[in-house]
This record gives structure tokens, sequence and C-alpha cells, in this order.
């Protein structure tokens, strides 16, 4: 068996900060304590920098199969482990979609031959397909994905009947992108009446406005109430969305939210600054916004946050308003993005790894991870300050390029540890580093 041991960490878990050392033994948590004594084959000096879990990712798309010009699970979990990223689940909208058990035993396949974090994958929710969905074993999919508005190919799911039998029948986690496609047409063809294709990029959040995001999340939320469906609702972009959540512990609730990266980091004025680069759905709305989503995250309104790295080639992003893809790279910059929001005073680091973690595990019932616990497996990060004059990591993921460039943060993933092993340290991949299969208790 193999040892890894890391000394003199601060060690963030479960509501605290406390000094300490943590021994890994083939692959898991062997032992924390305040000093461990003895030698192991691999030490790591900490010299102070936290120890946490590692962000278990409940949203990703990394495209392959069938996309892989915009990246793969290999070249988008390498991005997702130099950002802190120890686990990820993906997302079905590949070619073909994941909406059967063969595509969905593809997916895997690949994953375990090529991916660096520890894997999962959503099923898709389609027009045709709810056979296929009520038959589902829970613990063969992180989630069941349901696109409440405008996506590509046959996963939208606009028939109000198959809403409501897709609410009453799932067996598992329903989760949700939620926006009003009818209300989204009408907003495009105003601004198509005044500025023909030529749409600046400064108008997305007011094609996909507040009340696209309402209209469908509450619509949602409704289903769910009625059915009794556990649901998550995906990526909250307003404040008037909040409301429809309850500020309870998540042991209490069925209905639940996730916020994500960019939705915390930008706003609205960033479209003149990036324009397409900031091209997402749902869209980056306004200041006030943002920051109502930053409060909330002080409680229990929101459960959980993820990425939402949705990876296009800088070829695609030039393209005109309508044409240009939506979507982020968003997986490298994970952890160093949202420490801001602790520098800045935002939350506190407990309240981010629980966020990022605790919450994630308990969410989506993950065995023995997201936490430091002895027996658990070995996710875990070591996160620091950033040397002011440190050179950026180059960009991994395959689209090669990121909405924060030229940011500069002030701390910095050291080490990534998946399942004990090594797979990001000092700046450099470990590209030997294979994550294993989600195990889910439901």
């Amino acid at each position: 068996m193999t040892t890894l041991l890391i000394r003199n960490a601060r060690l963030v878990n479960e509501g605290q900060i406390r000094a300490g050392d943590l021994l890994i033994r083939d692959g898991r948590i062997d032992k924390i304590g305040s000093s461990i004594c003895g030698a192991a084959d691999e030490e790591i000096d900490a010299d102070g920098d936290w120890l946490l879990p590692g962000m278990i990712d409940d949203q990703v798309h990394f495209r392959e199969p069938g996309l892989t010009h915009k990246g793969s699970i290999a070249s988008e979990s390498a991005a997702a482990v130099a950002g802190g990223i120890t686990s990820f689940m993906d997302m079905p909208n590949t070619r073909p979609p994941t909406l059967s058990l063969a595509a969905l035993q593809e997916k895997k396949a690949i994953a375990a031959g090529s991916a660096h974090a520890n894997y999962a994958f959503h099923f898709g929710a389609a027009n045709d397909n709810l056979a296929a969905v009520a038959a589902l074993d829970p613990c063969a999919v992180a989630g069941i994905k349901v696109f409440m508005g405008a996506s590509t190919g046959n996963l939208l799911v606009d028939d109000p009947a198959v809403l409501e039998r897709l609410f009453a029948c799932a067996p598992t986690l329903l989760i949700a992108h939620c926006e009003d496609t009818p209300s989204i047409t009408v907003n495009e063809e105003k601004w198509r009446k005044t500025h023909g294709d030529a749409v600046p990029l400064s108008a997305h959040p007011l094609i996909r406005d507040a009340e696209a995001c309402y209209r469908s999340s509450s619509l949602a939320v409704a289903l769910a109430r009625q059915h009794r469906t556990r649901l998550h609702v995906l990526h909250l972009s307003t404040a008037r969305e909040l409301a429809l959540f309850e500020d309870r512990p998540l042991a209490e609730k069925h209905i639940t939210a996730e916020v994500c990266v960019h939705h915390l980091l930008f706003d609205d004025a960033d479209y003149a600054r990036l324009g397409s680069h900031l091209k997402c759905n749902p869209a980056v709305k306004t200041r006030a916004d943002r920051d109502a989503l930053r409060q909330a995250l002080a409680g229990n309104r929101l459960d959980v946050i993820g990425t939402d790295h949705a990876p296009h080639t800088l070829a695609e992003k030039a393209a005109g308003y309508f044409q240009a893809p939506a979507g982020l790279p968003l997986a490298q910059d994970a952890l160093p993005a949202l420490m801001e929001l602790v520098h800045d005073g935002c939350i506190d680091l407990p309240t981010l790894v629980a966020k990022t973690s605790h919450r994630v595990a308990d969410l989506f019932r993950i065995a023995e991870r997201g936490y430091l616990r002895e027996g658990y497996w070995a996710d875990l990060v070591l996160l620091g300050p950033r040397p002011p004059a440190a050179a950026p990591a180059p960009i991994l993921s395959r689209c090669g390029w990121s909405p924060f460039a030229g940011r500069r943060w002030r701390s910095e993933v050291r080490s990534t540890i998946v399942s004990g092993q090594l797979a990001w340290h000092r700046g450099q991949l470990h590209a030997a580093c294979r994550g294993q299969a989600l195990a889910f208790l439901r």
C-alpha cells in the first residue's frame, strides 16, 4: 500500500479550521491528527496552506463524445484538477446525447480510461424517452437532466404533458435548466426588428431576461411540489428566483438550487469588455442580481456552487450574436475565483467548502467523498496565497481561452489529490492520475 503524508496544513472541514496533518494510505484518508509521527512513501509540507476536500462540480460539459474539437473528458478534467475540482458530473448534451443506456455506458467507458478526476454522468430527458428515464437505476446516474428552455437537438422538454409525467415518474434527482422559450423568442424578435442580425451582445441579459428565468423556474418548483419530486434547479442567475427556495438545511428540503461561478463573479457591465466570451445561458445579469446571489450564499437558499464549464472554440465565439454559442470554460479557475469571495468577505472559507464539497456530496448522496474524514476517499486540495509575480498557468482546456484572462487571483491551487493520487502539484499535471466512478447511496 502506498502512503502520502501532508504535514503542517490548516484543515478546513465541517465548519472548522484547525492545524494538523493528514495521512493517505491506499487512496483513502487513513489518519487525521495534530501531528502524525512516522514516515510515508511521499510527504508534502503544506507550510500552513489550507487543506480542504476537493470541489465536486455538479455541472460540466466536457464535450465527449462528438464535440471533441471543443474539449474532451481528458482535456477538460485536466483543467478541472488544476482548478481544485476532484469530481465532476457531466451533462447529456453531447453527440449523441445521453438519452439511452448505451450512450451512458459509452461515456463511462471513455472516462474510465481518460478522466483525471472522479466522474459521473447525468441522463438526459426528452419528449420521447420517458420509458428509459422511468426505468433508470438511481445509482447508475448522477441525475436526470431536463432542459426547460432552449437547447440543442431533442433535449428540450417543452410538452406540458411530458413535463407532468417526467416530474411524476423520475426515479432519482431531477435537475433542471430553467428558461422560458416563448418569452425568449418574443424578446429576440423585438431586437431583430431594430437591429436585424446585428444584435449587440449587451442585449443578451435583456433577451434571456429575469422574467424568462422566473417563469420557468417557478413552473419547475410548482411541479416538484405537486408531485413531491426531488428537484435541483441549476445556475440561478436572478435575485427574484431566490424567493422560490427555502432557507432551510439541506436535509429538510426536496427542492434545491445551484449557483455558478460566473454568475457570482461577473455582471452585465462585463459584456462591453468580453462580448461573446461572456455569452452563456442563462445570461449573466445585473450587478444587483450578482450581489443578491452572493448574499444568499451565507444562508441555505443556495445549496451548492458549480461551474457549468462549457468550452467553445474562439472561432465559434467570434460569430455574431445569434450564431455565437453559449458557454464559458471555467473549471481551471474554479476554486481560485471563488476564493475571491472569501478574500472580499462575502463568505467565509468553511461556507465555501460546504457549498463546493460537503453539500454536493450530501445532495447527490455520493458515497465516502466530500469530507475530510478517516476512511473516506482522499479527494483533497491544498490552497495557498498566490505569489504576486507568479506567471499564469497554461490553459489546459482544449478551447485555449478563459473569460478570466488578465485576472490575478489572490489564491492558487498548490496540489490536487484525486482518490489518493497526485493529479496536480506545483503547477504541473500528473497525467497518469485516473479518477474513479462516483458511487451513489440511493
